[in-house]
């Protein structure tokens, strides 16, 4: 087990009563028996790295459970719901973890590193999906992928819900997503340029 996942067996508990803070940060460490240089090591950025690696695990977790399901009979915006699910399924034993992230995320003097874990996210969905471009369409499909995001995920967090009401709310931002996407590279640009700069590649 690598450093970061055996650091998270232990921060995650703590995580649902403490947050993501550098008291759980601290603390988990020393629960689980890892120095200070390792903590150095496998979290040279604080918390926000082991952030990063827990979001990494359910992309991870995605893509294993994908890779068991035939998709090749759905469309494409079927596909990428599919994965937008099978995300949220990684994520459900967490669930107040991610509550905590995002309240973490959405906070203006971290806005660049939630645009970037987005954006991480909407392109390996993206990918998983089937999807392959290279040109702009690639760029508007994920930004607009991950504009859309953070709605799936309140809503998830936030309301009770079943299954198919879950996948119908996804559909419904899905195709808003897509209509906004046939409005054309005039509307979209703006929106797509601000989430490069926000991610630190423009």
């Amino acid at each position: 087990m690598r450093l970061q996942d055996k650091w998270l067996e232990t921060l995650l508990p703590l995580v649902e009563d403490k947050g993501w803070t550098d008291e759980a940060y601290t603390l988990s460490a020393r629960e689980a028996g890892i120095s200070s240089e390792e903590m150095s090591l496998a979290a040279p950025n604080g918390i926000s790295d082991l952030i990063e690696r827990f979001f990494d695990r359910a992309e991870e977790t995605m893509l294993e459970s994908l890779a068991t399901r035939d998709l090749t009979g759905l469309r494409t915006h079927e596909r990428v719901a599919a994965g937008i699910r099978a995300w949220l399924d990684a994520l459900e034993p967490h669930r107040g973890a991610v509550r905590k992230a995002s309240t973490r995320g959405f906070l203006p003097w971290h806005a660049p590193d939630a645009a970037k874990r987005t954006w991480k996210t909407a392109d390996a969905i993206w990918t998983a999906a089937g999807d392959t471009a290279t040109d702009y369409n690639r760029e508007t499909k994920r930004g607009l992928l991950s504009a859309t995001l953070p709605t799936i995920v309140l809503y998830w967090l936030d309301n009770d819900y079943d299954e198919e009401e879950l996948d119908a709310f996804i559909e419904s931002r899905l195709k808003g997503a897509m209509k906004l996407g046939q409005w054309g590279s005039k509307i979209a640009k703006p929106g797509l340029e601000l989430l490069d700069r926000l991610r630190g590649r423009g």
